[in-house]
């Protein structure tokens, strides 16, 4: 199965709980979480993901594109995509 067909049938609901119908595995992910799923989902690369990040929420530390691709590898990790799932 590929990775875009993966993230599309993903559940997602809108508190950020996470069904994934292939494993029947479910998990939470937090509000930032929850923005970039929905932009990968919605097939927005990662510079598209991190500034719908950057539009919804007030970030004044950290590095928005280490969270992407941290999050990413935990996707990769737990099976919701392939490991050689990468978004540019």
């Amino acid at each position: 199965m590929s990775a875009k067909k993966q993230l599309l049938d993903l559940a997602v609901s809108d508190t950020g709980f996470v069904f994934d119908p292939s494993t029947g595995a479910t998990f939470t992910v937090n509000q930032t979480g929850l923005c970039v799923l929905q932009a990968f989902k919605e097939g927005l690369d990662k510079k598209r993901a991190i500034e719908r990040i950057r539009e919804r929420f007030d970030i004044r530390a950290g590095d928005p594109m280490r969270d992407v691709d941290e999050f990413v590898h935990l996707l990769r990790q737990s099976g919701v995509v392939p490991g050689d799932f990468s978004v540019s």
